[in-house]
Parts: structure tokens; sequence; C-alpha cells
């Protein structure tokens, strides 16, 4: 049997996994920075070319870091990919690598503050023109990518909102004025997302979320062709240094094996919560795509078959009763990462999206009431029961 024809689950534990001669059960850890050639004439040629199991410096690779990359690819049902230091050195190498001055790229205006960065000011610095646009408006992104566009850029599903954009319908735009698609899938996860299935060209992925899944380490990964991966990404990553860690690829191969399993019970526990704010008298507003309330919920049911792990919502009576709300939890906690195995509560408007002018804020729904909360595995209905103590308070 074919590793091809493996359910996801067993790819998760079994995909990419290389043993030394001691046969260990578990994924070795390689903590070395270089490795040592059998002759100087060995050295010559694996600098002209590395074979598939030869490494030449952590920064270029590693057996560890490989078996993280080829597991997460199988997974994606890509060719390759590339792991990082961070989702931002992802998200960031994936456009510097095929970008240079005077090119076009057409992006989503709902995102991460981070990738807002890069796009108004990294990119458009070194003289990338960037277009921005209402993502889930498939006219205006008709208008706006046009012959000679390099590259789209969007979020499958927005940060903080939860506004999906259509792969399909986007990909296909972007295809036929010759433009690669990138999608950064963190919110939809590679469980409920199949981006390159539906039309994406390369998928960044924040494994520092659903992946490493219990707040322990930062990482990245940039999935896509090899032709991509080896020729365009790797020789801009590895010169800049932008590579994962063997000890956080590691621990994301441990990750990997339960990811299904967690964001399985993280999504059923955001329906139920989602459920449940819903009815709530000092809550004003509840976006979870799950919801037949959400306005796209046909498409995140066709394009994800999930509502996703997230639920945000909106607490009557703006900042200061939002802030009595996250003070009030108990189970929940407050913080800025999102994708844990603990139920996270983050005010965007004051931290992951602090750093936006007001009119942007209010053009994104990012309101002083606004919290997002990224479901973990606890019991749901202690979440439950935790969030209408704490809105009693708000």
């Amino acid at each position: 049997m074919s590793s091809k024809d493996w359910k996801t689950r067993t790819q998760l534990v079994h995909e990419g996994t290389r043993r030394s001669q001691y046969g260990e059960m578990a994924e070795a850890i390689f903590l070395t920075q270089g490795f040592v050639y059998p002759t100087a004439e060995a050295a010559e040629a694996r600098f002209v070319k590395a074979g598939e199991d030869e490494f030449i410096y952590a920064r270029y690779g590693n057996p560890t870091t490989r078996m993280f990359e080829e597991r997460i690819a199988a997974l994606e049902g890509t060719e390759d990919a590339f792991a990082t230091a961070s989702g931002m050195a992802a998200v960031s190498g994936a456009l510097m690598s095929c970008l240079r001055a005077g090119d076009h790229v057409v992006s989503s205006r709902a995102l991460f503050g981070s990738c807002l960065y890069v796009l108004e000011e990294v990119l458009q610095r070194f003289g990338v023109k960037v277009t921005f646009v209402d993502g889930a408006d498939l006219d205006a992104w008709r208008k706006a990518v046009v012959p000679g566009t390099k590259a789209v850029f969007f979020e499958s599903m927005s940060n903080p909102t939860l506004e999906l954009v259509d792969i399909r319908g986007v990909s296909e735009i972007a295809h036929k004025a010759g433009a690669l698609v990138i999608c950064d899938n963190v919110f939809a996860t590679p469980i409920f997302s199949r981006a390159v299935e539906q039309g994406a060209d390369v998928v960044v992925y924040s494994t520092t979320k659903h992946v490493d899944g219990q707040g322990r380490a930062l990482g990245g990964v940039v999935c896509g062709t090899t032709e991509f991966v080896r020729k365009v990404l790797e020789p801009y990553m590895k010169h800049t240094g932008g590579s994962m860690s063997p000890f956080t690829a590691w621990m994301h191969l441990n990750g990997l094996a339960t990811l299904d399993l967690r964001c399985r019970a993280m999504a059923d526990a955001a329906l139920v919560v989602a459920k449940a704010l819903s009815a709530h008298p000092k809550v004003s507003k509840v976006i979870f795509p799950g919801l037949a309330s959400h306005p796209q919920h046909k498409l995140a049911m066709a394009q994800m078959g999930s509502g996703g792990t997230l639920v945000t919502f909106e607490v009557a009576g703006g900042k200061e009763a939002a802030f009595r709300f996250m003070n009030a939890l108990e189970i929940a906690k407050i913080s800025n990462n999102l994708g844990d195995a603990k139920t996270i509560a983050t005010h965007p408007a004051t931290t992951t999206h602090q750093r936006l002018p007001q009119d942007q804020k209010d053009s994104l729904g990012i309101t002083p009431g606004l919290i997002r909360l990224s479901l973990g595995l606890e019991d749901a209905g202690d979440l439950v029961a935790d969030l209408n103590r704490a809105l009693s308070v708000a």
C-alpha cells in the first residue's frame, strides 16, 4: 500500500519518517549545525547538487526538518514544502521570493496586521505595486487583477472577522491573467481546507497555531510545487536565514500526529459556543461560518465542510464591557495566539490590529467590543458556563 493511498490521520503519524541505524520509534532530533563529509570530493559534489538525503548546513536543510516538510506537504497535497522560523517568515518569504520592483500584486483587504505591514510597507518600499480589494467580492478581484499581475494574496478566512475568500473563484480569475495564487490558510487549517485542490498555487501556514497547538514554539511553512519551493523560495530563504530549527520541526512533527483529532474537537466546541453566544442578550453579534446566519455559510460548507475553530463576537457596551468580560474569564485565557489546546480570548482592536488607523478598523469591522475566541480542547459545557458567567459582569 503506497503512502499516497493513506488517509489523513495515517499520513499525520507516518509520512516522511526517516530512521537512523538505531531504528528509533520516535522521530529523531538532529541538533546539528553542519554535516561531515567522508572526503573532500564528496563535499564538492554535495555543494554542486545535494541528494535527497544529503544535507549541507542546518539553514539549508536538516533530516528532522525534512521529515516535517514531507509530512505536511503530503497532508496539504503539494509536491513539496519549506519549513520556516515563523508564520510571518512563510508569508514574507513566499511573497518576496517571487516579486521584484515593478511587479503588481492584488490582495484582500482583511488581513492580519503583520501581513498588512508586509504588503503596505515592505513590498511597496521596494517598488512592488499592491492593490487591495474586498476579498469576498469576486467582481472586485476581476477588476483589480489585470494581465501582468504577478500574484494574488489572501487569507482564506480573515483575521479576526472570519470573512471567507472563494478560493476557486479567485484562483480562476488569477490564472486567466497568469498570476500566482498565494493563500494564507491558517484559520481554515490544513484539516478543513484543501486550497490546492481548489486552485491555490502556494499555501502558507503559521504552524505556531494549530500544528504546534500547545503554545510552545514559533514556526511556519510554505507548500507548493517543487519548482516553486526549491527554485524560487529555497534560495531566498536559505540566504536570508528564515528556516525552521530542527527542535521546532520535531515538536511540530509530534503536533501533526494529533492535528486532525484536535481540529475536529475544537470545531465541535466552536459550534456549541457560537450557538450559546447567539442566544445571549449581552452579545450584539456573533460571527461564525458554521452558523446559517453567517453570510458566507454556504461557501464555508462547500470550501471547508466546517465552520472552523474560531468564533468572533461583539460584546454590547464597547471596549469597557469587552474588557470586563475578558477580565472575568476563568477557563479561557487572554492572549493573542490561536489554535491552541487552551481556549484564548483576544481583543483585536487593542492587540493584533492595534496599529491600524481607526477608519481601517471600521472598514474591516474591528469594533471596540469585538472579541476573537479561539476554541481549545476543554469541555464545551465548561466553556459556555465560563463565557456566560463572564458576560454577566460585562
